[in-house]
């Protein structure tokens, strides 16, 4: 009878802790913020509101606040490059079906970005005058979008890490540049 009693209560401490850890891990979950007329750009360091397209935004474990990004590229750049933190609780883009007027965007429709569709090589610019990553929630959207602007439709893992972190056009950042310049070992590959 003891050792049923000390079993019971040894599980429903292990029940209490485990309930603990569940509802840790739901409040690092971060739902998309609202940006203020003060949001910058993480990269540019400028007014949100002051540019045209989609915006991003990236939640990470132990910060209240998110990152801001004046145009999507910038939030998958930041999710491809070694030096920005990892723990990302969150990754939120604008819906771009439902921006409005793509110079002054409506910036309140937020979607999970690893689940949204994505055009890309359009002639629509995002923030800072760049290629963008326009995103969409709806796959048919993009579609209609990249048949009126040009570009391909792909889904967040697919986005090409060169068009990401390529130049501001969205080629790669060695395109035109004589093979002795792009790679130092002038060997085709780099070390």
């Amino acid at each position: 009878m003891i050792w049923s009693r000390l079993i019971l209560a040894m599980l429903g401490t292990a029940g209490i802790f485990l309930a603990g850890c569940g509802e840790e891990k739901a409040m690092t979950r971060a739902d998309p913020g609202t940006p203020t007329r003060e949001a910058v750009g993480h990269y540019c360091g400028m007014i949100l509101a002051d540019h045209p397209g989609p915006k991003g935004q990236i939640f990470v474990e132990g910060q209240v606040d998110p990152y801001w990004f004046s145009s999507v590229r910038d939030a998958v750049a930041f999710t491809l490059l070694p030096e920005e933190p990892k723990r990302i609780t969150g990754i939120y883009v604008n819906d771009a079906a439902s921006l409005g007027d793509w110079e002054h965007p409506d910036m309140g429709t937020w979607i999970g970005a690893k689940s949204a569709w994505y055009v890309i090589g359009s002639t629509r610019r995002g923030g800072m005058g760049a290629a963008e990553t326009v995103p969409f929630k709806d796959k048919t959207n993009a579609e209609t979008f990249a048949a009126e602007y040009g570009g391909e439709v792909v889904a967040f893992a697919d986005i090409p890490r060169d068009y990401v972190l390529g130049n501001a056009d969205g080629t790669p950042q060695t395109a035109g540049m004589p093979e002795s310049e792009t790679h130092p070992m002038g060997h085709g590959q780099q070390p």
